[in-house]
């Protein structure tokens, strides 16, 4: 399948192990990395560390939107881009040019590009914006965004940009993509490891390179490791490690709600456009994500 991924990689480490697994998934065709949030040009210094390190030096990576549409910038850097040191990897200007390297990349692969967006919502909704056709073209939208089954409350990627989420859920008027898929903490937030642990499993996987010097910059302030990104990638070419249930997803921009994902039914008439995945089987998804990058 034909990816193109959306990451505020550098703050979480989730981002990181994602965009390996990416790397190492056979089915999986990456097209390019865009990157999103406070200091984009660190978070492609990363993205392009990891690619290199993972013989895939060729991986377009472009720099997004450093803002949101409508809040202050709660992400303002890359703490994680402390963890370059001497790595090799390409520099990066911050040009902007994400939002129109995923428009190209989209419209010369119509139907065919799968878009995972595992960061605050800014690059799609700017996308989707500037060209509403956008989201008709694609083979599926795949987001690690929410919060919609086992608790009231907002979801972080959601809550940094809400214009941008309402957008991309589809609350203003343009085409929906044909797949949209959504991995948000109802399961993500049962796939983790102890710090401990995960030291111990990352170690032994030659594959991870940089990406364990990223973890140490994420343990100093954690204890743990929740792969949130890590299984809506997986999500995307094994969706068996999920059950789903189809909903209408609604983000209210105004308080007490502001930025929430609600799900409920479809408007009249309307298909439900939202797939929500409801459980997780995490041995199922560690399997996987090892075994890909074990391989």
């Amino acid at each position: 399948m034909k990816l193109l991924l959306d990451t505020d990689i550098g703050n979480d480490i989730d981002d990181a192990l994602a965009l390996a697994y990416l790397l190492r998934e056979p089915q999986c065709e990456l097209l390019g990395v865009t990157t999103v949030c406070g200091e984009p040009e660190k978070r492609c210094e990363m993205a392009s560390a990891i690619c290199r390190h993972l013989g895939r030096p060729d991986v377009p990576i472009h720099p997004g939107c450093p803002v949101p549409l409508s809040r202050a910038q709660l992400q303002p850097v890359c703490p994680q881009a402390a963890g370059l040191g001497d790595w090799p990897r390409d520099r990066f200007a911050a040009d902007g040019s994400a939002v129109d390297f995923l428009r190209r990349t989209i419209r010369a692969n119509p139907g065919e590009v799968a878009l995972l967006a595992i960061g605050p919502l800014t690059n799609v909704a700017t996308l989707f914006s500037l060209d509403p056709e956008i989201p008709s073209l694609l083979k599926g939208l795949y987001l690690m965004c929410g919060r919609f089954f086992t608790a009231l409350g907002g979801e972080w990627n959601a809550f940094l940009d809400p214009w941008a989420t309402a957008i991309v859920y589809g609350n203003t008027p343009h085409p929906r993509p044909a797949t949209h898929v959504s991995y948000g903490l109802d399961v993500t937030t049962q796939v983790v490891l102890p710090r401990d642990e995960a030291r111990r499993r990352f170690a032994g996987l030659d594959a991870l390179g940089p990406v364990r010097d990223f973890a140490e910059v994420w343990f100093d302030r954690s204890e743990r490791v929740t792969f949130h990104d890590p299984l809506a990638a997986v999500g995307v070419f094994r969706p068996e490690v999920c059950t789903y249930e189809d909903a209408f997803v609604r983000v209210p921009l105004a308080e007490p709600t502001f930025g929430w994902t609600i799900p409920g039914p479809a408007p009249e008439g309307a298909p439900a456009p939202h797939r929500l995945a409801r459980t997780v089987d995490p041995d199922a998804f560690f399997r996987i994500w090892f075994g890909a990058l074990s391989a």
